[in-house]
Order: structure tokens, then sequence, then C-alpha cells
């Protein structure tokens, strides 16, 4: 299964940065920067608007600018077989 490439932006320099997705939740992504014994794993929690992902890597702020309405939407439709809590 190949890994999963998401674009996040570096916001002191605007540069933008392929990285690999470690695991997705709408809650919190976490993000796996570089390669080798070099990685750094960063964790993107959703920003209090709900319309980005943002978290800190090496003193450097990255955002995902998505919201947690469309990163539930790519969760399901990359694995339809995971549901929601059931309606009792």
């Amino acid at each position: 299964m190949p890994d999963e490439r998401i674009q996040v932006r570096v916001t002191a320099t605007g540069q933008t940065l392929d990285v690999v997705v470690f695991s997705k939740r709408p809650e919190v992504i976490t993000v796996v920067l570089g390669e080798g014994v070099h990685s750094v794993r960063c964790s993107l929690t959703p920003t209090r608007n709900g319309f980005a992902y943002a978290g800190s890597a090496l003193g450097r702020e990255i955002v995902y600018e998505r919201s947690q309405a469309q990163v539930r939407a790519d969760i399901a439709r990359l694995n339809p077989a995971v549901r929601g809590p059931r309606a009792r």
C-alpha cells in the first residue's frame, strides 16, 4: 500500500512541503517530515475555527489547509469500511 502524502505550508517562508501521513483522524493528523534517521514526526491539530490544521516541527509552524469536514470526507472516501459511532 503506498504512503499517503499531503502538502503542508511553512508559515514563516511560504514554502510548501510534501510530507508522509503517519496517522489521520479528524482530531489530529500525524505527519513525518524528512526520511531515514533525520525524519521528524509532527502532530497537526485543528485550528480554532476548524478550517485548517496547524502544528510545530523544529520550531517552525506548518499548516495543512483543509477543514475538519474535508478531512472526515477524505477518511470516509479512502476507507469506506470505517464508520462513525453507532446510534442506539
